[in-house]
């Protein structure tokens, strides 16, 4: 899957850049990640992290849903 211009995002974002890119608010984000919603990582003792890939999948599911419906 490659959308336009997803290779120019880091391999990993905070999860404030990926609420940005994702166009949602940053505590929305935060409890997708919580949930698992959207996939992130731990970098070292405190800092999350959301691969670039987690945002590409969560938009393809979000697509696969609208083609469901």
């Amino acid at each position: 899957m490659d959308l336009a211009g997803a290779t120019t995002l880091p391999l990993l974002l905070t999860v404030e850049e990926a609420a940005e890119q994702l166009h949602i608010g940053r505590t929305k984000a935060f409890a997708m990640v919580k949930s698992g919603e959207i996939e992130s990582v731990l970098v070292g003792e405190r800092g999350r992290r959301v691969p670039r890939e987690a945002v590409l999948e969560y938009i393809a599911r979000l697509r696969q849903q609208g083609k469901s419906t």
